[in-house]
């Protein structure tokens, strides 16, 4: 599997964001969670809510993922989750070269992520249009008209993004 797919797998949606578990970024960066949390801890000023924040019990009881647990069987502290621009922010606290280049490999695949999701916006605009129009002319053959139908709504469909993540109500 490569680097891209990988960091994508690590990446989900929570209130509306793309965001990564501390602990996922914290095996990326080939350090302890517990490590990766001191140093934001000590530089919390660069990390506003937007740039990260913690889960909450109910949040994190929804995940079905399954996460590193504590020796006593059961997770001591919710999980810190870190937005695209909180992952951004790591790279000035953890200073090693391993961080660097994950770093660099992380914010590659949100833009990566965002690139296609524009893209495929794109598309499927594209393809209500030309539905439309055909919609419009081509009144008198519905025969037509319907495969074209079946045939955009198969396209849409593999246009559409695979949800990243876990919805999270």
């Amino acid at each position: 599997m490569n680097d891209l797919v990988q960091i994508q797998n690590l990446i989900y949606e929570i209130r509306g964001y793309r965001v990564m578990f501390d602990s996922d970024l914290a095996m990326l960066y080939e350090v302890e969670t517990k490590r990766l949390n001191e140093a934001v801890k000590r530089n919390i000023a660069r990390f506003p809510s937007h740039y990260m924040f913690q889960l909450t019990k109910e949040e994190f009881l929804n995940l079905k993922s399954q996460f590193a647990t504590s020796s006593w069987g059961g997770v001591r502290k919710m999980p810190f989750v870190f937005t695209e621009q909180g992952v951004a922010m790591l790279s000035s606290v953890l200073r090693s070269e391993k961080a660097i280049q994950v770093n660099m490999q992380i914010i590659d695949t949100f833009v990566k992520m965002r690139q296609w999701a524009v893209e495929s916006k794109d598309i499927s605009r594209r393809l209500t249009e030309l539905e439309h129009y055909f919609m419009e002319h081509c009144k008198d053959n519905k025969a037509d008209i319907k495969e074209l139908k079946e045939a955009i709504d198969l396209l849409v469909d593999r246009t559409k993004p695979s949800k990243i993540g876990f919805k999270v109500n």
